[in-house]
């Protein structure tokens, strides 16, 4: 008669379990070439700046450009800014919430939104760099509006756009404070702890 194998020889379906849970965890690390196309992205960008700053220049020096088309280079010029902004907050917030912490606590470049960075906030936060990024340029088709080929239904669908955007940043803001929750209250210095109410002062006789 052979003898029953000992119960620590038997395979351990958690320890299976475990190793998978281990590769799910692991494969987290997929996404870090996407961060990292992120910055080739943003090196595009610095690049369309300089070359647009590089235009308005030799137009500001070299003539007399009309105001108006000087406002519409400036106004590029901010909008490749926020877009870059915003993909810093992709990549940065980004790798921090789904991928691994960037561990650069107590530096003093640290940007202060990064310490309470989650889900729910970044996505205020693009929400809002999406927002600024649109007002950009809804403020150049009003710039352009004289001009025949902005039509009226064009400028009204790109402002109902734009509401869209901003309705769609503060209900992501309220769900976000409504997951939160309600703050507990301050308890007083002098209540004593699991208590609702603070110890009454003895009147001494």
């Amino acid at each position: 008669m052979q003898p029953l194998p000992s119960i620590a020889r038997l395979p351990q379906p958690h320890s299976a379990l475990r190793r998978l849970g281990y590769l799910m965890f692991l494969s987290r690390w997929i996404q870090a070439p996407l961060y990292l196309g992120l910055i080739v992205a943003q090196v595009v960008y610095v690049w369309r700046f300089m070359a647009e700053l590089l235009h308005l220049v030799v137009l500001g020096f070299g003539g007399r450009p009309a105001e108006t088309t000087v406002m519409l280079i400036v106004l590029g010029l901010v909008d490749v800014v926020m877009i870059s902004n915003l993909l810093i907050m992709v990549i940065v917030g980004g790798y921090e919430t789904f991928v691994s912490r960037l561990r650069i606590e107590g530096h003093p470049d640290q940007p202060q939104w990064l310490s309470h960075v989650n889900a729910n906030v970044l996505k205020v936060k693009l929400a809002m760099a999406i927002i600024g990024i649109s007002s950009i340029h809804l403020l150049q088709i009003f710039i352009n509006a004289a001009k025949p080929a902005i039509t009226d239904r064009e400028l009204l669908w790109k402002t109902l756009i734009h509401l869209t955007f901003i309705l769609s940043a503060v209900a992501l803001a309220v769900i976000d404070r409504i997951m939160d929750g309600p703050r507990p209250a301050s308890r007083p210095a002098n209540q004593a702890p699991g208590t609702n109410e603070a110890p009454r002062k003895q009147i001494a006789a």
